[in-house]
């Protein structure tokens, strides 16, 4: 089973030498990890009727939340991947997020805190080891992207935007719904 099938990242495992490694990509890696690690140990802590309410404006289960978190690293580091390469973004439209979003809210709405925060654990892992393998020339490669309006953005502002940021927006929106 290649690196890639098992955590659906393609190069999450390879393994860095420091001198090999750029700081600027490390440093991202770094946060999205503080991001997953924050939102996890929120998540661990939570009662069962916690897990269960509904985050406002959202509509989505505090779990079910955290659970697509998780399911999202994957793709966010495969669109960052892409502009790495110098590729375009084509055809993701916020339509098209949406309706992932509410299709995985259906089919994860009994999604069990243990389930969730042992993919979210296994995804961040996978995707900060795909950040750490980034060079500093493929962080600042940009080509356009459809869910910014084919504006050209650059592989570590895609990954600023998204990968990194997914956990700290959503602990927000539970701290919010829990009034905490």
């Amino acid at each position: 089973m290649s690196s890639q099938s098992m955590t659906g990242i393609p190069g999450a495992h390879e393994v860095l030498s420091p001198e090999k490694m750029d700081l600027r990509a490390h440093a991202l890696a770094v946060r999205l990890e503080q991001g997953a690690r924050t939102l996890a140990m929120l998540a661990s802590r939570l009662t069962d009727a916690e897990w269960q309410t509904r985050i406002p404006k959202d509509g989505r289960k505090i779990g079910v939340v955290v659970h697509h978190v998780a399911t999202m690293y994957p793709l966010e580091i495969e669109l960052a991947q892409k502009l790495a390469a110098g590729k375009p973004v084509e055809g993701v439209t916020w339509e098209m997020v949406h309706a992932m979003n509410a299709k995985h809210a259906a089919e994860y709405d009994t999604v069990t805190k243990q389930v969730a925060l042992d993919l979210l654990a296994q995804s961040s892992t996978a995707a900060a080891a795909a950040i750490r393998a980034l060079s500093d020339e493929q962080l600042d490669r940009a080509a356009p992207v459809s869910l910014n309006s084919d504006a050209p953005l650059t592989c570590q502002f895609m990954l600023e935007d998204h990968a990194v940021r997914h956990s700290f927006h959503h602990l927000a929106t539970i701290r919010a719904a829990l009034k905490r």
